[in-house]
């Protein structure tokens, strides 16, 4: 009996190993962030959080909802069902008492949300500019060109960006093939390859100017984008997403653009609105974003075409 209990004991540990590596580790500390916040309702309030029920979830994304959009209250339900299960509890997240609460919020707030605002071609020229005209020593522009051009021509989120390295690179004549280990949406680590050609125009290159980065840095393994230490001196150590999006925000403020509407994600949102504008089908765009679903992708084309197919545009005055 007690070699069963041993064994059931080590099956469950295997089993919650295995339900935290299903996981990246960004979208782990994230979950763990939006349960503190739920802990911290729960604490002020009497309440137990682990293992909570229905109700107490039920009454936390109603107090949320005061301040919050109706995408926030989702992620929080995610986030508090998988620390959940991480710990070993079951909770019934699509209990009535929530769904219904959830539906009832939705239909007071509405559900529309206004999302950062995208990177798009006028913008990406106006960043490359103003890093060209910067009094910045040469190795740090042209990292930051590379980051940012490569972050847009391939719909990157910021946190394949940063995972890239000189291994993932495949140098043809037609371009770059870039290999991309994992995922947010590739949780069994499936990888993809994504493509970047050349453009025309050597200044707004994503592949030029990613190799005019390597030269420079002679980076010939590991993290292709890396920090610097004080000056120009170039580490090991791979960026994070967060240098990321000061990256992004800083040259958008440095090229005379509020940067308070723009995210990380503007590069990847930018590259898939600019490719609708341009004509691509959503197969085509999610081929590059790695999008599992269209509904997103289907957003970017509705806002796209919004003033292309415009019924205003037959109306003569």
């Amino acid at each position: 009996m007690n070699e069963l209990t041993t064994d059931i004991k080590a099956l469950q540990d295997e089993t919650l190993n295995n339900l935290k590596t299903s996981k990246a580790s960004n979208t782990l500390r994230a979950y763990r962030s939006d349960f503190k916040d739920f802990a911290g309702f729960c604490v002020k309030h009497g309440f137990k959080s682990m293992p909570s029920d229905p109700k107490i979830v039920s009454l936390y994304l109603t107090h949320l909802s005061k301040k919050s959009k109706i995408s926030t209250l989702r992620r929080r339900l995610v986030s508090i069902g998988v620390v959940h299960k991480l710990k070993g509890h079951y909770l019934d997240t699509k209990h009535p008492v929530i769904i219904e609460n959830l539906m009832g919020i939705k239909r007071l707030k509405g559900s529309k949300q206004i999302g950062k605002k995208p990177i798009l071609i006028n913008h990406l020229k106006q960043i490359i500019n103003v890093i060209n005209e910067q009094d910045i020593e040469e190795i740090v522009k042209l990292r930051n060109k590379a980051l940012i051009l490569i972050g847009f021509g391939g719909g990157f989120r910021r946190t394949e960006l940063i995972s890239i390295d000189h291994e993932d690179l495949e140098f043809v004549d037609e371009g770059v093939k870039i290999a991309l280990k994992r995922s947010k949406t590739d949780q069994f680590g499936e990888g993809m390859i994504k493509g970047l050609p050349y453009f025309s125009k050597e200044t707004y290159c994503p592949v030029t100017n990613l190799k005019n980065w390597l030269k420079i840095s002679k980076i010939k393994n590991g993290p292709i984008f890396r920090r610097f230490a004080k000056g120009s001196a170039l580490t090991e150590n791979r960026l994070t997403d967060q240098s990321v999006v000061l990256i992004i925000k800083d040259c958008l403020k440095l090229a005379g653009i509020a940067n308070d509407n723009f995210s990380g994600h503007s590069l990847r949102s930018g590259f898939a609105t600019v490719a609708a504008e341009a004509g691509a089908d959503e197969r085509s765009i999610m081929a590059m974003t790695g999008h599992k679903t269209t509904q997103m992708v289907r957003r970017y084309i509705r806002e796209a075409n919004i003033f292309k197919n415009n019924a205003l545009n037959k109306v003569k005055i």
